[in-house]
């Protein structure tokens, strides 16, 4: 499996992803740089986290320009896996290729914190194999993380399926308000495409794919899930 991973300046989780890839899951992982204009022979595409291009404007407005991305959605649109994190997720909403836009924290603070998602959907590119229902710990880290989409278009993402991940609490539940950190609508913490081979989170799997690590190794089970989708794909 052969798997890229988007750079842009900016970028702070690209190298966390690339070790997660490539030395925890053991797949070819390599540097895409935000000016090529080509993916090469990627059968998988990680956005990374991150401030690309330092926020300006807002998370992913500038991004969404890199020339890579032109290949990105190309790359979906023929049916590629494509897992945005963090400030990939919001790349991706900026990009068209994902549904819904981040607004600040309800705290308007930046938040590093460990969380619990819930698994809404197997049928995704990230959580092939992961039974509806399973909760993952990982870590959050982000200003702009308030997943937001007027009421209509929230209906249609829950009618359609494309919402994958929910926060909860460490038992599953949705009761807690503390349990959505950033007052996310109906605690939505990632979400997919309509052909769901393109999911963005959130969360940072990639923090949390090595068990002696501060925040455990729940992440590596959907990594391992969007490598094993693309295998499949």
């Amino acid at each position: 499996m052969k798997v890229a991973v988007l750079v842009f300046p900016g970028s702070n989780s690209d190298h966390d992803a690339y070790h997660a890839v490539k030395h925890v899951c053991g797949h070819e992982a390599r540097f895409v740089w935000h000016k090529d204009g080509s993916l090469g022979d990627a059968e998988a595409v990680i956005v990374p986290g991150g401030f690309s291009y330092g926020d300006y404007l807002r998370s992913g407005a500038i991004a969404r320009f890199a020339p890579v991305m032109a290949a990105v959605a190309e790359f979906a649109k023929k049916g590629g896996p494509v897992l945005g994190i963090c400030n990939g997720f919001q790349i991706l909403q900026e990009a068209g290729l994902l549904p819904g836009a981040m607004l600040r924290n309800r705290s308007v603070k930046f938040l590093s914190q460990q969380v619990h998602v819930r698994v809404e959907r197997a049928d995704t590119a990230a959580t092939a194999g992961l039974a509806p229902g399973t909760v993952l710990s990982m870590p959050i880290a982000h200003g702009e993380g308030n997943f937001h989409a007027e009421a209509d278009e929230l209906d249609r993402l829950e009618q359609c399926g494309q919402v994958v991940f929910r926060y909860v609490g460490r038992d599953g539940g949705l009761g807690a308000d503390a349990a959505n950190p950033n007052g996310s609508a109906r605690a939505i913490a990632g979400v997919c495409n309509e052909g769901r081979n393109v999911v963005g989170l959130m969360p940072h799997p990639e923090r949390a794919a090595e068990p002696h690590l501060h925040h455990g190794a729940e992440g590596r089970r959907l990594l391992e899930a969007f490598l094993g989708s693309a295998v499949h794909a």
